[in-house]
């Protein structure tokens, strides 16, 4: 576990956990779901990416720059982002970080066992050519925050919204979460892939997790929210 809970993580916590109550008396008349995910799965699946965001599962790591202004930003970085950015400076090394790469459980294990699902009982062809699409304009928007990770912007997801509407309105929900999901993630790793070594650092870097969790998390919810209306 890498996140901690600061004053930044308890208001995420609360604004999810708000939106989460409608959500779960809509779940429990049945009028929620994604694809062939209907409402009791669904909300469970909510939940579980809201209770585990934390869990971080190492799958590499790689050698990044220190950088030197990287120290007098260190607490205003975990204050925003909710990382021990300080504690993490602390390194053998001067200069460099042994970067680990993580996944997220719950930013890409949950979704991911989603997506699978919708795919092998919904439109495969749409959802794919949709996140070809999410996954260049994550990469291009996405930015590496040093000593924190790759950051992409919360609204992201959004995007994939009207290329659906044009493309399968029929299945709009699912294309809407599937697409959008695998954008961000393809996306996230591409940006992971080019990154410059030699100018920025962090001691992690999350694919699913700090940086991208909420832009998951959040199209989750409206493409769940979508459902009430098709």
């Amino acid at each position: 576990m890498r996140g901690q809970i600061n004053r930044s993580e308890l208001k995420q916590i609360v604004l999810f956990g708000l939106i989460l109550l409608p959500i779960t008396i809509l779940c429990y008349e049945n009028k929620l779901k994604i694809g062939n995910i209907t409402s009791t799965p669904l909300f469970i699946m909510l939940l579980l990416m809201l209770a585990t965001r934390n869990i971080e599962i190492p799958v590499s790591s790689i050698r990044t720059r220190k950088p030197e202004l990287l120290l007098q930003h260190a607490f205003i970085l975990e204050k925003i982002y909710s990382v021990p950015v300080p504690q993490e400076l602390i390194t053998p090394k001067e200069r460099v970080f042994d970067t680990k790469i993580t996944i997220n459980f719950a930013g890409v294990i949950i979704p991911l066992l989603a997506i699978v699902y919708l795919l092998l009982t919904g439109p495969i062809i749409t959802s794919l050519e949709i996140a070809l699409i999410i996954t260049v304009i994550t990469f291009l928007a996405s930015e590496m925050i040093d000593g924190v990770g790759i950051e992409v912007p919360d609204y992201i997801g959004l995007l994939s919204l009207p290329l659906a509407l044009l493309l399968s309105i029929e299945n709009i929900e699912s294309v809407v979460y599937v697409s959008s999901v695998v954008g961000i993630l393809a996306g996230c790793i591409a940006s992971l892939l080019t990154i410059d070594r030699e100018k920025n650092g962090s001691a992690y870097i999350s694919i699913g997790g700090v940086g991208s969790f909420r832009a998951i998390y959040i199209i989750t919810l409206i493409a769940s929210l979508m459902s009430y209306y098709t």
